[in-house]
């Protein structure tokens, strides 16, 4: 995978480079990353790469012929990629669209600044227009950075565990489960006991009930639609059941641990 991002500040991209999974995925071979400062395609003395939006209005908009300059030396040194623009009027970017982009050759990343680029940019040279979120960024590098965070990770070789990917939050339709390390026991909580006990196949329904859990609590919008094992639909009966029980009878103490015993 080779990612190209074209910035006015491409330090910031480099730095992200040089640490954690992406040094990692970058000495390995698994990607291969150039940041393109988008100031050295301006003109003039001052290398300005932004301008007044006709109309009026507050704020600058980027101009395209320095930016069009930039795509078009990234896509030479990237045939096939794919360009895509950060931008809050984007598609939402999700770990479905993360997959896609993790198949595809390479990937240059426009990244805006000021009041966004010009709409010329868009409609010749972009192909995809990614967001992070219904939220304003002060540029796109960070969403930048995000999203090749993502696809680094699903490429083959990259995590030390390969089913780590395949386990992440969203992969399953699913959030994680719960995650507890040293000490057993802190300010007063402990580690679930069937963590401890060594028993691998109760360990792993535990963790399968704490995430469906989860997702039903914080994200019921990852379970519909989604296909739902015949153990997981007896574990949310169970907690139906046990629900109804507390509605019913909020005097009759703790709630159960449900199990899938339906």
């Amino acid at each position: 995978m080779k990612f190209v991002v074209l910035t006015i500040f491409p330090e910031l991209i480099q730095s992200f480079w040089e640490n954690g999974i992406m040094r990692r995925a970058g000495n390995s071979g698994a990607i291969e990353a150039e940041a393109i400062n988008i100031r050295d395609f301006a003109l003039g003395r001052h290398r300005v790469t932004d301008d007044r939006p006709y109309g009026g209005g507050c704020g600058m908009v980027m101009k395209p012929d320095p930016l069009a300059a930039a795509i078009q030396t990234a896509r030479h040194k990237a045939p096939g990629a794919t360009t895509v623009l950060l931008s809050p009027q984007g598609r939402r970017f999700d770990q479905a669209m993360a997959r896609d982009l993790a198949g595809r050759p390479a990937l240059i990343f426009v990244c805006g600044r000021y009041e966004g680029v010009d709409e010329r940019i868009s409609e010749l040279f972009v192909d995809l227009e990614i967001s992070l979120g219904d939220f304003v960024l002060t540029g796109g590098e960070v969403a930048a950075m995000a999203v090749m965070d993502a696809v680094t990770r699903l490429l083959p070789g990259v995590l030390g565990n390969e089913d780590s990917a395949e386990q992440d939050s969203f992969n399953r339709q699913r959030l994680d489960h719960a995650h507890f390390t040293r000490p057993p026991e802190f300010e007063g909580r402990a580690v679930p006991e069937v963590l401890l006990s060594g028993h691998h196949d109760q360990i792993a329904l535990w963790r399968r009930a704490d995430a469906l859990l989860r997702t039903f609590a914080r994200r019921p919008d990852l379970l519909r639609g989604a296909t739902l094992s015949p153990e997981e639909i007896a574990l949310l009966r169970a907690w139906h059941r046990e629900l109804e029980r507390i509605i019913h009878h909020p005097d009759g103490g703790s709630p159960d641990p449900p199990s899938s015993d339906g």
